[in-house]
């Protein structure tokens, strides 16, 4: 007997990776599951979605003899109220619970019902959406990560939070069960380590469609960052290759031509370098260090345009954080704000002041000018971008709260001295360390900062 229940609960585990890869494969469950908020009426359909399956693995219970490990109405439960919140973990509850009530099990639907509810007022009171999909059924990470944060201030953490809520309620309905195994079903066994391993599986149970699905929330989130990163390139062009931009340009050459030859050529290398960058389309993320090598790129030209006496750059880069990676075409907009609406109205010119700092996992990215200032040139400019057609601080913030969520900053501050500060702040990523994906150590560095 001890030797069927330990088959049915690695069979359990491959169950619940099948059904939520199966789901996952549907557009509209991913577009449901991924809502940051739903309707009455969605949040049925996505309980439906996820009930189904469950719920006939409970009706192959029944009709197939020994097959035991198709029922997984009791982790289905939670993982419903978990993804769904407390209405979804309720009519969760009754969805799987049903069949096992119609065949006499009568204590299924309320111990569903009650796993369902209390997972989804877990997930009301969850600090971060973040933490949802950051559940591990590694549970000693969970466990060191939460002591490693907390002591000696320990405070309560989700993740342990939601992994003791399973084991209690896998013990309560333990508990049921053997009170009156007849009107409720479980794998059980006299076995210590069977029943180790019986808690485990509903933790794993749980556990993995959430990684399974933060796998393909991921994956979402990347191609949107990939289509507004498509968007600001061509934003991007047309907002520095416009005809007041390249005429002015020329004419910067046309006229250095003649008394300064050498500075007319590399006015004309570095136009085609920006050229080149904007119209290149694989590199989504680039080192911090290419970043500042187009901004030069760009500066220089402007630095031509306005005269070295009205348009200075002065840059405080930490050598250190020129290796984080960082997406590409982030600090460009915000350098050309600066110009075009802190500098460029001021008659005498100015300073921009570039700066870096890494500190404890995360890089600072300050951009300054001592011009106008925000209460000038603050709303000159319409919320959706800069240069009337370019990508603009609305893009660069929709972009960074696609990649990093809640992990990143993005502030904006007048100085008292005059001018303004943009400040971004980004947890440190290396994901070409190892062979670590792109998605990968992004996922990673959104889970570990939210945590």
């Amino acid at each position: 007997m001890d030797k069927l229940v330990a088959i049915n609960l690695l069979v359990q585990l491959g169950i619940a990776a099948a059904i939520a890869s199966a789901l996952v494969r549907s557009k509209e469950f991913k577009a449901l599951l991924f809502l940051p908020v739903r309707t009455a009426t969605q949040t049925i359909y996505l309980v439906l979605w996820i009930c189904i399956p469950f719920s006939l693995g409970v009706v192959v219970r029944f009709s197939t003899p020994n097959f035991l490990a198709a029922d997984l109405s009791f982790e289905a439960a939670i993982l419903i109220g978990v993804v769904g919140g407390p209405l979804a973990g309720v009519i969760g509850g009754i969805s799987v619970g049903l069949p096992a009530a119609v065949h006499k099990e009568w204590l299924a639907m309320p111990v569903c019902v009650l796993a369902g509810a209390l997972a989804g007022v877990l997930r009301r009171i969850a600090p971060s959406e973040e933490d949802v999909w950051s559940f591990t059924p590694f549970v000693d990470l969970s466990i060191y990560r939460w002591f490693h944060r907390n002591f000696p201030r320990p405070t309560v953490d989700w993740q342990i939070a939601l992994l003791t809520l399973i084991l209690v309620l896998r013990f309560i309905r333990t508990a049921l069960h053997r009170w009156s195994p007849a009107h409720l079903f479980m794998l059980d066994s006299n076995s210590l380590l069977l029943q180790v391993g019986i808690f485990a599986v509903s933790v794993a149970a749980v556990a993995i469609p959430l990684k399974i699905w933060n796998n393909a929330r991921i994956e979402r989130k990347l191609e949107e960052q990939a289509r507004m990163l498509l968007q600001a390139r061509l934003e991007a062009l047309q907002s520095q290759i416009n005809p007041h931009f390249l005429f002015n340009t020329l004419n910067s050459v046309a006229s250095l031509v003649r008394f300064d030859p050498d500075t007319a050529r590399g006015v004309i290398i570095k136009l085609s370098n920006i050229l080149r960058r904007l119209l290149r389309k694989g590199d989504a993320f680039v080192r911090l260090r290419e970043e500042f090598e187009f901004i030069d790129d760009y500066l220089d030209i402007e630095v031509v345009r306005f005269g070295r006496d009205k348009l200075r750059v002065v840059k405080e880069l930490e050598p250190e954080s020129l290796d984080v990676v960082v997406p590409a075409m982030l600090i460009q907009p915000l350098v050309e704000n600066s110009i075009k609406h802190g500098l460029a109205p001021k008659i005498e010119g100015g300073t921009i002041f570039l700066r870096t700092q890494l500190r404890e996992g995360q890089v600072t990215i300050e951009i300054q000018d001592d011009g106008v200032g925000m209460g000038a040139a603050q709303f000159l400019e319409p919320p959706t971008g800069m240069g009337g057609s370019g990508i603009g601080m609305a893009n660069v913030a929709d972009r960074l709260k696609v990649l990093y969520g809640d992990t990143a900053r993005l502030t904006m501050e007048a100085v008292p001295s005059g001018g303004t500060m943009v400040r971004i702040t980004l947890p440190v990523v290396q994901p070409y360390e190892a062979g670590v994906s792109v998605a990968t150590a992004y996922s990673e560095a959104r889970s570990s900062t939210s945590r």
